[in-house]
């Protein structure tokens, strides 16, 4: 292959952007603490094959992408994974090498594999030459400045981001003596000189290092894994201005920042490190050919794919069930987990209830306002554009009201926070803090009121709201043979010391609880024009039949009804029979939870460890998650009782 340096103009700025683009895609989106949702760790390999990508995050992390071999062999001595399983896994394989049975394969369980190791960069290869620790200093300095550009409110002193991020770490780091303090002489004087549109930078930090245009990819991607988070929030920032139909280009400033110090780093170490960097970028150079270990690893992950399908099926399978022809109570949840114990507990408590799974924002992706808040909440899936807007009812006079005390609390915050000021204040105020502390500590801390009735706003036109009716109960398998009540159940978790709080709410809601999206959708059903409108869609839903909806606290595993959001006296008896279900439900489900933690499993100690600040993440680690004989026998008629 050609050097990089040795390329025309023009072929090299297709190479490097090529690679760029590459290398970017191999790092998966981490959304904000506000509002965090599960993302696949592996998303950027999503289109290889399991053992390339086992190489490929081999080089670039030192990751591997399956179990440890211990774990197949103890599936496969409980039967959980088969013969069968393995013999349909490597006749699946595409190994030219494989061997013919299963019994080397089954051998390979009791050998040891190394976490393999991610090839070196030049801040490593620095520090075994220098004694200096380099990679820490780099995620040091960088994590340093990225705490203050892309900081949203949290510091005191905020970084002006008026500008792109390279150019602001750049009039930085012309001021930071640290590097050159540690060894690095030149650094400020070297940043200052460097070009100042970042692609111009990466290119010469490319054209510097010597590589050709196979590793150039690899090399790339290496660097952005050593940013941890703050590449993958970059690449967050991407993949909403993609979703936008817009681009950003913070994903390329922070690789361009990376580079420059390698760059840097390879200039000043350069006569004892140019061999072993050579070594380096030549593996990143290298095709991308599993070893017979990661063939190995592929099979058997694959062959506990195929155990978990077939111990699936055979759980579907055959099932009696038990739909009861004219349900009292119909209650929709999301498919989280965390509500599979309570879902089982309901239709236990009760023969005519019957409960269902869907997606917890209910087919409703809005951006929502809060009561007297200035942020507009995405309660939506990651992978979703908001449709519609909402905000929280109430009156416009009281909103006002509000958010103007907001503000005198948020200036007295930053009084008590300030850099001189907050001394003061501890010396004066702080014994008045004692309460509080111990109150929240002991969980006694206040439960925060319910917003006001949500509403769409701007109102949706009726057609809208009989098209997203009409979807969204087809979508759920329900359109016929509706109970008097129909609970429309979100969920989320009572936290309040946890700065990953977001993870424990609905991730289909964005990060957020589920409480609006419930409310939004009972509104929509409860409304007579759409009923109306459904009706000639072959969607009678009677006029006995009232949709209210619910947040699923799942710290205690207890039920809020949103009940006072219309006039339901005609069904007061329904409601008496539904708390008293879900009081049964919610015992049932506490002791689930008590069994796997040895806690007290009552409703008080559920509301008082979801209020306790000195526990950051109540119900961790806790929850029984047995399967029943029979699992969601009345919601698998319907084809929704299967749980993501």
């Amino acid at each position: 292959m050609d050097g990089i340096a040795n390329l025309q103009t023009a072929q090299l700025w297709s190479v490097v952007q090529t690679a760029i683009d590459a290398a970017i895609d191999t790092i998966p989106p981490l959304w904000p603490l506000a509002s965090s949702v599960a993302v696949n760790p592996f998303l950027g390999q999503a289109g290889e094959p399991l053992e390339v990508a086992a190489v490929r995050l081999a080089r670039l992390a030192g990751a591997a992408v399956t179990m440890p071999r211990g774990w197949y062999a103890k599936r496969v001595a409980s039967g959980l994974i088969s013969t069968e399983d393995l013999t349909g896994a490597l006749a699946a394989s595409v190994w030219p090498g494989k061997p013919d049975q299963v019994a080397p394969i089954i051998a390979a369980l009791d050998r040891f594999v190394a976490v393999p190791d991610a090839v070196p960069t030049i801040a490593d290869l620095a520090a075994v030459v220098s004694g200096v620790d380099w990679p820490g200093i780099i995620a040091e300095r960088i994590g340093h400045w990225a705490a203050g550009y892309f900081d949203e409110g949290q510091a005191l002193w905020r970084v002006a981001r008026d500008r792109s991020a390279y150019w602001n770490w750049r009039d930085t780091a012309i001021h930071d003596l640290t590097p050159e303090v540690l060894g690095l002489a030149g650094f400020a004087r070297f940043v200052a000189e460097t070009p100042e549109p970042a692609l111009g930078a990466l290119a010469r930090s490319i054209a510097m290092l010597e590589l050709n245009d196979a590793a150039l990819s690899g090399v790339l991607a290496r660097a952005l894994t050593t940013l941890g988070g703050w590449a993958q929030y970059a690449r967050y920032l991407s993949f909403q201005a993609a979703l936008a139909g817009t681009t950003d280009n913070t994903a390329l400033d922070l690789l361009a920042i990376r580079m420059l110090w390698e760059e840097a780093l390879f200039a000043h170490y350069r006569e004892e490190i140019a061999p072993l960097w050579r070594e380096a970028w030549t593996a990143h150079a290298a095709p991308l050919v599993a070893n017979d270990e990661q063939r190995i690893d592929a099979i058997l992950q694959h062959a506990a794919e195929l155990g978990a399908q077939r111990d699936l099926a055979y759980c579907l399978a055959g099932k009696a069930v038990d739909l009861p022809a004219d349900p009292i109570i119909q209650a929709v949840f999301c498919i989280d987990v965390r509500s599979e114990v309570f879902r089982r507990a309901m239709e236990a408590a009760h023969p005519r209830v019957q409960t269902l799974g869907f997606a917890g924002f209910f087919g409703l992706a809005t951006a929502h306002r809060r009561f007297a808040s200035d942020v507009v909440e995405k309660r939506l899936p990651a992978l979703l554009n908001p449709g519609v807007t909402s905000v929280a009812g109430g009156a416009k006079e009281a909103d006002h009201a509000q958010r103007y005390h907001a503000r005198g609390a948020r200036a007295w915050g930053r009084f008590k926070l300030a850099a001189v000021s907050s001394f003061a204040f501890v010396e004066a105020a702080g014994p008045t803090y004692l309460l509080k502390l111990a109150r929240d500590a002991l969980g006694r801390g206040a439960t925060p009121p319910a917003d006001p009735v949500p509403r769409f706003e701007p109102p949706l036109p009726l057609e809208h709201r009989i098209d997203t009716a009409a979807k969204t109960l087809r979508a759920m398998s329900l359109t016929d043979n509706f109970a008097r009540v129909v609970l429309i159940v979100g969920h989320g978790a009572r936290v309040v010391n946890n700065p990953h709080a977001s993870a424990l709410q609905c991730g289909a809601c964005g990060g957020y609880s589920g409480e609006v999206n419930a409310r939004l959708l009972a509104a929509l059903l409860n409304d007579p024009t759409v009923r109306a409108g459904l009706d000639e869609r072959a969607i009678s839903i009677p006029a006995t039949t009232v949709f209210v909806g619910a947040l699923h606290d799942t710290t205690g595993d207890s039920v809020t009804l949103y009940d006072r959001d219309y006039d339901l006296t005609a069904h007061r008896a329904d409601l008496i029979l539904l708390q008293g279900v879900l009081e049964r439900a919610g015992h049932v489900a506490r002791a689930a939870l008590a069994a796997g933690s040895r806690r007290q499993c009552n409703l008080e100690a559920g509301e008082r460890l979801g209020g306790d600040a000195a526990r950051m993440g109540p119900g961790w680690g806790s929850r029984v998650h047995r399967r029943p004989a029979q699992p969601y026998a009345r919601s698998l008629a319907r084809g929704t009782g299967v749980s993501a």
